[in-house]
């Protein structure tokens, strides 16, 4: 038996002491999906389910957004629950546009995907009439495992979205088509 060992030359780009077998998307992408900060525009029933969704029974902390925020320009994920009145669309406008990029919404509720059962003039049918919507959570009202998920579809977007893909032209024209200013 031989005590030498016999050394290989290190594959191309992998050198030196310790390395990261990894790219730099991947790591923020996943440093992004795990402390999403949300911003609660609740109304009616779906708002309760967020609130049970928060309790320590369903514990949304255990996702890394235990923290939400009630300022635009503090929160990324802005999660939107329950019957949107369109005089209550200019705001959600507003809120939407005060929060930094990156952000995502998520529609929680049939109110909030669709107007719900609420086919009248002064319901808006549908929140991606005025913002871009990412993930969409059905139900009338959806359960706090429906939210969950929703928040986990929405991690998993987080976490393989390309860091320059909000600089790209599509998300510019997406923007653009609901007539959000993009600097």
């Amino acid at each position: 038996m031989s005590n030498e060992i016999k050394m290989v030359e290190a594959p191309a780009g992998v050198a030196g002491e310790g390395f990261f077998a990894t790219q730099i998307d991947q790591v923020v992408g996943l440093a992004r999906s795990k402390s999403l900060w949300p911003l609660p525009f609740a109304t009616s029933c779906c708002g309760i389910e967020f609130m049970a969704t928060m309790a320590p029974h369903y514990d949304l902390a255990r996702f890394g957004s235990e923290r939400p925020s009630f300022s635009p320009r503090q929160a990324d994920m802005l999660m939107v629950m329950g019957t949107i009145a369109k005089k209550m669309a200019p705001v959600l406008r507003q809120v939407y546009e005060q929060m930094a990029e990156p952000r995502w919404v998520i529609s929680v509720g049939a109110c909030a995907c669709s107007g719900g059962i609420f086919d009248t003039y002064s319901v808006l049918q549908g929140i991606d009439k005025i913002i871009p919507v990412d993930v969409y959570v059905p139900g009338c009202p959806p359960r706090p495992e429906q939210i969950l998920d929703g928040i986990m579809k929405l991690q998993e977007l987080v976490k393989n979205e390309p860091m320059r893909r909000r600089n790209s032209p599509e998300y510019k024209a997406l923007l653009a088509s609901y007539g959000i200013i993009v600097n």
